[in-house]
């Protein structure tokens, strides 16, 4: 399948606030209600459509624990967005936010688009942290915002799909180099109309396509 951008995902955040089960639902469309730790990095991907360009979502969804801390930081590089993630009934996964916002900036590239997710919004029964209190801690640190249920699929795909969104915008904008992929972007096969009988262009393609999702 040819694409004409691929963007690096990270998905961050405390053990056990949801982080699998948001890739499963997002890259599969199911809910795995028992999920093993993940232990150093998992991944997936997922082609999405923006402005009427087909874009693949390589998404890296990291350990929580603080041993893994060191693999998880060397992901931060070439990510350019990050789903930041709390659960919405476990309040010190809230108050961690602080400490995996500074180790995202500190080692992921400047432009790197943060959304912030608070999950498990179907166990309101349960809530310990308030919306507002997420919009607000959002609103502070520059960050976008987002209520999902990784069991429901309550905007599991809009959270994706919006990171994306602010990806496209800023290279429109100018501020990514795209020709950098340490920044997490990479142009598709597809993607260069300047040469377009570029040799390998179209074998590359489908390479990529048939090589994974």
């Amino acid at each position: 399948m040819s694409y004409a951008y691929l963007f690096k995902y990270i998905i961050i955040g405390d053990t056990g606030v949801g982080k699998s089960c948001l890739l499963l639902q997002f890259t599969d469309k199911r809910f795995q209600p028992v999920h093993d730790l993940t232990i150093g990095v998992e991944f997936g991907a997922r082609m999405i459509t923006i402005d009427g360009k087909q874009i693949k979502l390589q998404i890296w969804d990291t350990a929580g624990q603080e041993a893994f801390r060191s693999i998880t930081r060397s992901y931060y590089r070439g990510a350019a967005g990050a789903l930041l993630v709390y659960d919405i009934t476990r309040r010190e996964t809230f108050n961690h936010l602080t400490t995996w916002l500074e180790d995202a900036r500190q080692h992921s590239n400047s432009n790197m688009v943060i959304m912030l997710i608070g999950n498990k919004s179907d166990l309101e029964s349960r809530r310990e942290v308030k919306k507002e209190e997420g919009e607000a801690f959002a609103r502070e640190h520059g960050l976008v915002f987002m209520e999902t249920s990784a069991k429901t699929a309550a905007n599991v795909e809009e959270a994706f799909i919006n990171t994306a969104k602010e990806i496209y915008e800023k290279i429109q904008e100018g501020v990514f180099d795209i020709n950098n992929e340490a920044n997490g972007i990479k142009i598709g096969p597809q993607h260069s109309p300047t040469n377009p009988s570029l040799p390998g262009a179209g074998g590359q393609g489908g390479s990529q396509g048939g090589g994974c999702c």
